[in-house]
């Protein structure tokens, strides 16, 4: 008898693979088409499966909307860490605005305690604002941060800043995202 072979290989890689391939049509289909005018059987003929077939790996639009924004934030999320870093993600928005569209409308619906994505973008939240406290508290301690903000409310406004910023730019793609964001980011600076 034969070992079974080891690593991954077999059923299990391709999942993989397919999981990877069906997530990186989906932000193809929801950039392009936004998440109410897209369906999970355009998606499914995309990438040459059943409408079934797709569900078997993902259970539904929901829960595939929120593994999209999942491999967005995990792209982004090292990018959390600095003025430059912050400005960077910002011009990265700028040049993908399906997907800043999709997130905006996805994390308004996961407000609802029942939505599939709710408690990912509790946690993201979460995650980011702590990023963000440990960010500032950092700048306090090394003099490039004023010392007499609260890092706490830095970083809800900023998650607000940038939030609300993306919801201005998709009403109005002349809205400079990066000069307001770099106006804010002044007056925290230390003298």
């Amino acid at each position: 008898m034969s070992k079974p072979p080891t690593g991954r290989r077999g059923p299990y890689a391709k999942t993989a693979q397919r999981r990877q391939e069906i997530l990186r049509t989906a932000i193809e289909v929801f950039a392009e088409y936004g998440y109410h005018g897209s369906s999970l059987r355009e998606i499914a003929a995309r990438v040459g499966m059943s409408e079934t077939g797709l569900t078997h790996h993902f259970g539904g639009k929901a829960a595939l909307l929120a593994a999209v924004i999942q491999e967005r934030d995990e792209e982004d999320q090292v990018r959390w860490n600095s003025i430059g870093s912050l400005h960077n993600l910002i011009a990265q928005n700028t040049r993908r605005p399906g997907i800043v569209a999709l997130f905006t409308l996805l994390s308004a619906e996961a407000t609802a305690p029942a939505h599939p994505a709710h408690e990912f973008f509790t946690g993201r939240y979460d995650s980011v604002r702590q990023d963000l406290m440990e960010w500032v508290g950092s700048g306090q301690r090394d003099g490039t941060i004023r010392t007499d903000l609260d890092p706490a409310l830095v970083a809800q406004i900023l998650v607000a800043l940038m939030d609300g910023l993306q919801v201005q730019w998709l009403y109005d793609r002349d809205a400079d995202m990066a000069t307001a964001f770099d106006l804010l980011m002044r007056t925290w600076l230390a003298p």
